[in-house]
């Protein structure tokens, strides 16, 4: 449900701005046949992904998350309590991760806050603009960047530009646990 909302809200969007689906992939880095999949529910895109589409629309992440009538307002402050926050599961879609959306009512933020639990067969190598901070809450991360690996453990942590190519996957019995901040270039 929560793919078609996602899918359904670029289109909207990227129609009432006018765009045609070549534009709006230009503008995002994508090409135009993943951009179709992605608006008809074909392809879930990774976070980092989104925040490309986001970006191009001029909008932040979390307006494709929300049905029309929730979308967030430009507010100062957002307060999340635990446990709290739309829970994104991307499992069959090509990633196999679970993120925790967070201060998701924030509009125009620069930093995308969020908690991930990296799959244990993760394959997907990310590339994005920005820059990202991960910290280990539980568990065990294998991080793959640049072709080094790093395991990460409960407390380490690593701040990286994000247009060099990453991934992670969990490591042992149980899914690894991250706090995530994705910071985003604002385009000019």
């Amino acid at each position: 449900m929560l793919e078609k909302t996602v899918a359904k809200n670029i289109q909207e969007l990227r129609k009432k701005k006018k765009m045609t689906l070549q534009e709006l992939a230009d503008l995002a880095g994508l090409t135009k046949g993943y951009l179709s999949k992605v608006e008809r529910s074909i392809k879930f895109p990774p976070l980092s992904t989104l925040n490309e589409i986001a970006t191009a629309l001029e909008k932040d992440v979390a307006y494709f998350f929300n049905q029309q009538e929730l979308r967030p307002k430009d507010i100062k402050l957002t307060f999340t309590k635990n446990e709290q926050g739309k829970i994104v599961k991307t499992d069959g879609t090509g990633s196999g991760y679970t993120f925790r959306m967070l201060a998701e009512n924030k509009a125009g933020k620069n930093m995308i806050p969020y908690i991930i639990e990296p799959a244990f067969n993760e394959q997907q190598v990310f590339q994005h603009e920005g820059e990202e901070f991960l910290y280990v809450l539980e568990g065990t991360q294998e991080f793959i960047y640049d072709g080094q690996t790093y395991l990460m453990e409960k407390g380490d942590s690593v701040y990286f530009d994000a247009g060099v190519p990453h991934t992670g996957r969990s490591i042992g019995h149980k899914k690894a646990k991250l706090l995530a901040i994705m910071y985003k270039y604002k385009r000019l």
